[in-house]
């Protein structure tokens, strides 16, 4: 497979890019990257396309932006996750799996239970860290479509934010007694809601009701909150989505 990157500039036939820093050190020093190889970049509103090395030096590597390629990666299941944060490498483990399984939107919600606190310098530290996660992930699974990942707010304040039309809402609750593949097919969209590691409280279980989520389960097995989210993106993606 070609070396996929993604870039924050506009891409057109013709167009030269300038790439520096930790991209250009990346083809430069870790693939050893030539001129004229040819890589593929892409963006959120442009696609991908191939472009070919025209230079490379100190200061940055010069592409130009060669053709636009087809791709049909985006899955045709629109899901949100709301998750709540949970620490480390297991919140950066749920944005990445996410965005190889097709996510379109993902919430951070602080929750009762939750671990992580964070004011909002570090919180916009951390949603601009998760971005970057994300854009990684589609640079190896094929996508030129990075999740939107919202600002972090505390679930109540979510609950009072949201935009629920049309919307298939469903909170992962351990012993519940409908399983997530019993429910009918979302007609728009499919928005998912998952505790961090200490799980949700029973006043967020019963705000969850209000706001209209339905209780499933995944079975008669506790998940950590990274397989939950892992499990139910893919069983999702099975039987409504594209796998």
């Amino acid at each position: 497979m070609s070396t996929r990157l993604f870039v924050s500039r506009a891409l057109s036939n013709g167009a030269v890019l300038e790439l520096q820093g930790e991209q250009a050190r990346y083809l430069a020093r870790v693939l050893r990257a030539r001129t004229g190889e040819t890589i593929c970049v892409f963006n959120a509103e442009d696609g991908e396309w191939t472009a070919t090395i025209q230079s490379i030096d100190k200061s940055g590597v010069e592409l130009r932006i060669e053709s636009r390629n087809e791709t049909a990666t985006e899955s045709p299941l629109r899901i949100h996750l709301v998750q709540g944060i949970s620490r480390g490498e297991r919140m950066d483990f749920v944005v990445q799996k996410a965005t190889e399984l097709g996510v379109k939107r993902i919430s951070p919600v602080f929750t009762e239970y939750g671990v992580v606190k964070l004011d909002d310098k570090r919180a916009a530290k951390r949603r601009g860290h998760w971005q970057h996660v994300s854009e990684s992930a589609c640079e190896q699974c094929g996508r030129t479509r990075p999740p939107l990942i919202d600002a972090p707010l505390p679930l109540n304040h979510w609950f009072g934010a949201r935009d629920a039309a049309g919307s298939t809402q469903l909170v992962l609750q351990p012993g519940a007694k409908t399983a997530l593949v019993a429910v009918d097919a979302p007609r728009t969209k499919l928005c998912l809601l998952i505790g961090p590691e200490g799980g949700f409280s029973d006043k967020e279980f019963g705000d969850a009701r209000a706001a209209g989520f339905q209780a499933v389960s995944l079975g008669p097995r506790t998940l950590r909150t990274e397989t939950a989210a892992l499990a139910a993106l893919a069983v999702a993606q099975s039987v409504w989505g594209d796998i």
